[in-house]
């Protein structure tokens, strides 16, 4: 009998070492909690969360014309090898009785940061406010037995929370790619854009005001063939120039900024018809950005 319950006993201890050695556990302590806003502005909006010894989370959005959300786990060891991995909402310690709920089923890649796109990274947020610890489980690629979980806390996240979501109300609502070529349209025999144009041009300029890495404007300005070729030729310049004093009142340096005029030539429609010159009327935006 004491034999038995000896084995019994190096059984249970066995069972709860290897328990032990199958799960690593990484989680801010309520102490170490801290959510930050890395960007705040009409153009990106960035929440980052610190998770101690292993990476950062972080949720992002950025100015377009839905509303978006994506969610990165940016882990200081990258996996070397694809994972499957669980995202399930944990209740806090505090709270005995509440069960954890399963989320969804992902797959992380080797030697990339852990994403989350939609619906899901918006019902993580949910989750985070609620004060439950949306958490990633998966086998460690290296140790397949041990299990990893990796947790962020909600703790200290409300506050935060209301300047990130403040953020992404105030995100404008379009992107580089949306305003990059623009063909705006004049009012006939002047250099005043109408005002459809006038509105869009107003959108590029409050892209470029917030922006650091738009590092070329270039403005091509033609006209309907009314008038004579030398005067449409200085309608288009004065068109041009109209522009580029435009662009450098907003603060784009002038070497930022190239003006071509070509007058009635290079017409997109025929000149004989008056929808036909309103359409030849036109200022052509391109813009040109670093990419790192």
């Amino acid at each position: 009998m004491k034999k038995t319950l000896f084995t019994l006993a190096l059984l249970v201890s066995s069972l709860t070492a290897t328990s032990a050695l199958a799960n690593k556990n990484y989680v801010a302590k309520p102490e170490q909690s801290k959510w930050v806003m890395l960007e705040n502005s009409p153009l990106e909006c960035r929440l980052s969360h610190n998770i101690p010894n292993y990476g950062n989370a972080e949720f992002s959005s950025f100015a377009n014309k839905k509303m978006n959300l994506d969610f990165e786990l940016k882990m200081n060891r990258p996996m070397g090898e694809t994972r499957s991995v669980n995202l399930v909402s944990m209740p806090p310690r505090w709270t005995p009785g509440e069960s954890a709920d399963s989320m969804t089923n992902l797959k992380f890649f080797k030697q990339f940061d852990g994403y989350v796109g939609g619906t899901t990274a918006w019902s993580m947020l949910a989750e985070l406010e609620n004060g439950r610890f949306p958490t990633f489980t998966y086998a460690d690629w290296q140790s397949p037995k041990q299990l990893i979980e990796v947790a962020l806390s909600p703790v200290v996240f409300q506050n935060t929370y209301n300047v990130f979501s403040m953020c992404i109300a105030n995100l404008l609502p379009y992107s580089f790619e949306d305003i990059s070529f623009t063909i705006l349209h004049f009012d006939k025999n002047s250099d005043e854009l109408n005002k459809a144009s006038k509105k869009r041009l107003s959108q590029i300029a409050d892209f470029i005001k917030y922006t650091k890495d738009v590092d070329l404007v270039l403005v091509a300005t033609y006209t309907d063939s009314s008038g004579g070729k030398n005067v449409n030729q200085q309608v288009s310049e004065r068109r041009a120039l109209k522009l580029q004093n435009y662009f450098e009142s907003i603060g784009l340096p002038t070497d930022r900024i190239r003006v071509q005029s070509y007058g009635e030539r290079r017409p997109i429609a025929d000149n004989a018809t008056p929808i036909g010159k309103n359409k030849n009327r036109r200022v052509v935006i391109s813009l040109g950005r670093t990419i790192i």
